[in-house]
């Protein structure tokens, strides 16, 4: 009897999406989650489950620093971005989206059951909008401001 493995469908449909829209992040990321499944590495949802998100966010923190490792970026390119108002707001803008952040990671621990709709949305957002795979603490943040959770 054939059995249907639904979380795999899951998985195959939303990697349609990636190729759809063209969106390698989303393509590749479902593909590799469903070769775990298919090669039965379940083993290793745990370990990313627990570390991904923060080994994600270490390589995203490496490519966003690395024209200044580069030189690229130079002191003086820096210490100009406190002298332009659009900088000032960039920057203002930066510590508001982390504090978003860092309350979303909060609210996806202590309230899982919001997480599989934070998910969804990110990859839909990713899939048809060609947007980036950071939203969903983004928008946990958002959500604990606007239910009133810390």
């Amino acid at each position: 009897m054939f059995r249907t493995d639904f979380t795999s469908l899951i998985l195959l449909v939303l990697a349609a999406l990636g190729i759809i829209s063209s969106n390698t992040t989303i393509t590749v990321a479902m593909t590799i989650l469903l070769l775990l499944r298919v090669l039965h590495l379940q083993q290793a949802f745990p370990w990313l489950e627990k570390y991904g998100l923060t080994l994600g966010i270490i390589i995203l923190t490496i490519g966003v620093m690395t024209p200044v490792a580069s030189g690229k970026m130079s002191l003086q390119t820096l210490g100009s971005s406190f002298l332009n108002w659009k900088s000032l707001l960039a920057i203002a803008i930066g510590m508001l989206v982390a504090y978003l952040g860092g309350r979303g990671a909060s609210l996806m621990s202590a309230n899982p059951t919001v997480v599989a709709g934070l998910l969804v949305g990110t990859v839909l957002g990713v899939a048809l909008f060609k947007g980036v795979p950071v939203g969903p603490l983004i928008a946990a943040g958002l959500l604990s401001l606007l239910i009133g959770r810390n």
